[in-house]
């Protein structure tokens, strides 16, 4: 830690502890913490517009302790594209076959654009001026998914009727509830263990962070989701590969040993049951779903889609060869059916920049963002995802994209260097 940082340390702590409460409330406010769909869309409304408001606030109060806001553009490409993808979202609202639905839709995820970028750029702030500081965008969201990952884990318990979802006739028991759908309750647990993992790096509360890894897991394990598993197993097996510490790849290579015969025979193959096993082969469904809205839905809206977040005409996409839904359960099926081949475009050279982005980082801010890739992306290819509707996967995707998107100068001018040295008595 820099000299500029341990005389700052009071400052320093308390604002991170208002960026670990704002994105803890800010993940919260994606899930549906009541039946009543009033007090539902209360809580967005008012929850998500107050921690975008209380961000933009700590900005402000970061740059009043004397931080000029001097932290630079770069990858402009990455964001440009994603500007670019929601600007034709908005002006989708001219063809699209619901814009109330549209517009919910497309606002929701503008919101978190806004908050995403504040709350990125108060990090970037520190990292210019204090450098070697411990606030660390892994360890916040590492935190924030430990913390909702136990709410559930005791709901569980304490009341399974709301924490616990039915599904196939009720024979399966899957983490989530009403609350939140458990394969992306099993993507937060898998962006979870990519963060969090890092405490082993710099060995920071070692035990501490093996018990939030082993309760995240065994949340993961009550979801029964698949490809969230199977995203786990990369990250671990990535850091494994990365790693330079030879008992660090001991740890992970044992934790993967250990972990994946248990994983394949109980939650992918579901015991051998051979009608699971069909059901692994189409993935659920979903197949003669994206096959029947290639060759029926389409070619009727080919080149801008059905509007944004809209894959039909109608409410829900329908077909005499597979199940009626409403979303696609593919992010990118989703944004080729929402705004056709050139919304497609857009995301595809989006996703290339910020792919270039990542890989020009250091290594660190390298292998946080591919580990929180890794489960977001193989969410993407069965679920929301993160061009789908509104959901903490966009959220984090827009952390990631920001995080490329800032370079901080190297040096203070000597009115800068004045001005903090005027606030080292001061208390935030």
């Amino acid at each position: 830690m820099s000299l500029q940082a341990a005389l700052h340390q009071p400052f320093l702590r308390q604002v991170e502890k208002y960026l670990f409460l704002l994105l803890l409330l800010m993940v919260a406010c994606f899930f549906t913490w009541s039946e009543n769909i009033l007090i539902t869309r209360a809580i967005k409304l008012i929850g998500r517009n107050g921690v975008l408001l209380g961000t933009i606030y700590l900005y402000h109060r970061v740059r009043a302790y004397g931080i000029p806001a001097s932290v630079k553009g770069d990858n402009i490409l990455s964001v440009t594209f994603y500007i670019c993808y929601l600007l034709l979202g908005f002006a989708s609202f001219s063809w699209s076959t619901n814009v109330e639905v549209s517009g919910l839709q497309w606002f929701m995820t503008c919101q978190s654009f806004v908050f995403t970028y504040f709350f990125v750029k108060t990090i970037q702030l520190l990292d210019q001026y204090f450098p070697g500081h411990s606030v660390k965008l892994y360890q916040l969201l590492g935190n924030t998914v430990f913390c909702l990952i136990l709410v559930f884990v005791i709901g569980m318990w304490v009341a399974p009727d709301i924490f616990l979802r039915l599904t196939h006739g009720g024979e399966e028991a899957r983490l989530g509830g009403y609350i939140m759908n458990p394969n992306e309750l099993g993507m937060l647990a898998g962006v979870g263990v990519a963060c969090l993992i890092f405490n082993f790096y710099r060995g920071h509360r070692t035990t501490w962070t093996a018990i939030q890894l082993l309760l995240i897991f065994y949340a993961l394990y009550a979801t029964g989701s698949r490809s969230s598993l199977i995203g786990v197993l990369l990250i671990i097996f990535f850091h494994v590969m990365q790693s330079d510490k030879k008992q660090i790849k001991a740890l992970m290579l044992v934790g993967m040993i250990l972990l994946t015969p248990v994983a394949v025979w109980k939650v992918i193959l579901k015991e051998g049951d051979s009608e699971r096993i069909e059901e692994l082969m189409s993935m659920t469904g979903r197949l003669p779903f994206w096959t029947a809205l290639i060759n029926e839905g389409l070619p009727r809206e080919p080149l801008l889609g059905f509007g944004f977040m809209r894959i039909d005409y109608k409410e829900y996409f329908q077909s005499t060869h597979t199940y009626s839904g409403k979303m696609t359960h593919n992010t990118f099926m989703q944004v080729l059916m929402n705004l056709g081949f050139v919304g497609l475009t857009l995301a595809f050279f989006q996703m290339f920049f910020t792919l270039r982005g990542i890989l020009a980082a250091t290594k660190e801010k390298k292998l946080m963002l591919i580990g929180i890739l890794i489960p977001i992306i193989i969410n993407s290819l069965t679920e929301f995802g993160i061009f789908g509707e509104s959901n903490y996967g966009i959220l984090f995707y827009q952390l990631v994209i920001f995080s490329i998107s800032f370079q901080a100068r190297k040096f203070l001018t000597t009115g800068e260097q004045l001005g903090l040295a005027r606030r080292q008595k001061m208390e935030y």
